[in-house]
C-alpha cells in the first residue's frame, strides 16, 4: 500500500450545544491541524499516488470557507453538532469531490485538536 500525506491547518469557532459537552457548549475556538492521507494499492502512470500540489490545493480550497469562521453560522452546518469527528468527515467528503478524476483510492482525514486529542474519518 502506498500513501501520501499532506498537512495544513484551519482556525474555527463553534459551540457544541448539548449537555454532554460541558464547557464546550459555549462558543470557543479551535485550530485544527489537518492531515489528509491518500492511500493506493498501486501508483498511477506518473508513478505517484496523487500529485502533491493537486492534493494541497484541494485541501486549501476545502478549508478556505471554514477558516476564521464561526461554524455555528454557516448554512452547511445548520442544526449539526460540529464535533471534530463530524468536521473530519465533512472535510473528507469535500476533498474526495475535489480530487475525483485524479484519485480513486482511500482517503483519511485526521484533525488534531490539540497535542492530546485528535479525531479522524477514513473511507
Amino acid at each position: 500500500m502506498f500513501s501520501v500525506t499532506i498537512r495544513q491547518h484551519v482556525m474555527i469557532a463553534h459551540s457544541l450545544p448539548h449537555p454532554d459537552f460541558g464547557p464546550a457548549q459555549r462558543l470557543h475556538g479551535a485550530t485544527y491541524v489537518t492531515d489528509v492521507t491518500f492511500y493506493s494499492e498501486k501508483l498511477n502512470a506518473q508513478q505517484t499516488v496523487i500529485d502533491i500540489a493537486l492534493a494541497h490545493q484541494a485541501l486549501k480550497d476545502v478549508l478556505a470557507p471554514l477558516n476564521y469562521q464561526n461554524l455555528d453560522e454557516l448554512p452547511q452546518f445548520e442544526g449539526q453538532l460540529t464535533t471534530t469527528e463530524f468536521i473530519a468527515r465533512y472535510i473528507h467528503n469535500e476533498v474526495k469531490k475535489a480530487v475525483t478524476g485524479h484519485f480513486s483510492g482511500r482517503i483519511k482525514v485526521s484533525l488534531g485538536e490539540s497535542h492530546e486529542a485528535w479525531a479522524a474519518y477514513e473511507a
